[in-house]
Formats: C-alpha cells, structure tokens, sequence
C-alpha cells in the first residue's frame, strides 16, 4: 500500500491548492481593511462639544468603510464559492481588486475628513469606490464568462450578478459627476444604472432558484 507522500497530485487537486490560497489571500485583506477602518477612528473631546460631537465623524467613517468593504467582501465570496479552478489571469485581476479594497479605508478617511475644506478631494472618494467596484465586475467577467470557471452556475445568474457589480460603479460615477456639477452626464449615468438594473431583473427571470444558485446568495 504506498504511503501518502507517494501518491501522485491529481490536475484538480492542484487547481484546489491554488484557489484555496487566493481565497485565503484574500479573506486576509479584506479583514485587514476592515481592521484598519476601526484602528484610524480618532474621537478627540473638543470644549464645549459633547460625547456625540467626538465620535459622529469617526463612526460615520468607519460605518462607510466598514459597509462598502464589506459589500465588496460579500460579491467576492459568493463569486468563489461557485469557482472550480483558478487560473493566472484570475488571479491577477484578484490582486488588483484586492489593491483597491486596501486602499479603500485610506481614500474614505481622507476624503471625508477635508470634504468641508476642500470639497473637490471628494473625487477620491468617488474614484476609490468606483474602481473597487469596477475590478470586482472585470474579475468576475473573466471568471464566468472568459474562463469559464464556473461552469456549474447557470449563466443568467451568472449576468444577473455582472450586471448587478457594474451598476455600483455607474452609480458612484452618476455621484462623482453630480458632485463636480456635471448634471447632464450625470443623469445619464444615472439611466445607465436604471437599465442595468432593469437587465439584471430580466437575466435572473426563469433562472433555477435552488439553494446553490439562488441569485441573492
């Protein structure tokens, strides 16, 4: 009977390796991020300001950091979840998704606290957010649809949730634009988002709804 370190290395066995590691990568920066987001709050008692006045800043901050992060978290799991393999392009696109969810606290923080003063820094904000939201969209266009690694979902969901990641960044774009005072292209984008929304309804309609593809799991 050989032992185990004899035995050969099956292909998927490999490919398991491989996306285990990216997951776990990933699930690190993610909790780093939403650490970091916590460790930079600064409450600071002014006089004449109560308890409220010195943490409503820092708190809005870290719920803003803390929600977005963890709404990119939430697409990033449900994407993996239905993965077979992993490949270097995929996992290249992850690294840069992950680039932009480490910064994501950063851009946050220093935006909304110079808002007042310099409101023009709120592009950071807007730029920050968008291209999270845009390369969370790009990793799983390839995934699905170039790869095709995940070939057991059924591909309306597998729209239905492209569609869903690409409406965040029209949104964020819509409000970076309304922001600068753009109000033509802005509420263009803004329909943009609406029809993405309306084409997300439309790919996951007659799509399986059991418990391994339900379009909102």
């Amino acid at each position: 009977m050989a032992k185990r370190g004899e035995l050969p290395v099956e292909e998927h066995h490999v490919g398991q390796r491989h996306l285990d590691r990216v997951i776990m990568l990933s699930d690190g920066v993610f909790a780093i991020a939403i650490t970091l987001s916590a460790i930079e709050l600064h409450p600071e008692l002014v006089e004449g300001h109560g308890l409220w006045e010195a943490w409503a800043r820092p708190l809005l901050l870290y719920l803003i950091s803390f929600v977005l992060t963890g709404g990119v978290w939430l697409s990033h799991r449900r994407m993996f979840a239905h993965l077979r393999d992993i490949n270097v392009v995929g996992t290249a696109l992850n690294l840069l998704l992950l680039a932009c969810v480490a910064l994501l606290p950063v851009a946050i923080r220093f935006s909304l606290e110079h808002m007042q003063a310099r409101p023009q820094v709120m592009q950071v904000y807007f730029t920050a957010t968008g291209a999270t939201y845009v390369s969370a969209a790009l990793l799983w266009a390839y995934l699905a649809f170039v790869a095709h690694l995940a070939p057991d979902l059924d591909r309306r969901i597998a729209l239905s949730w492209l569609l869903r990641l690409l409406m965040a960044p029209a949104l964020i774009a819509a409000a970076g634009l309304l922001h600068a005072g753009l109000n033509v292209a802005a509420s263009v984008l803004a329909l943009v988002a609406v029809a993405l929304a309306v084409g997300r309804r439309w790919a996951a309609r007659g799509a399986p709804a059991d418990g391994a593809a339900a379009p909102d799991r």
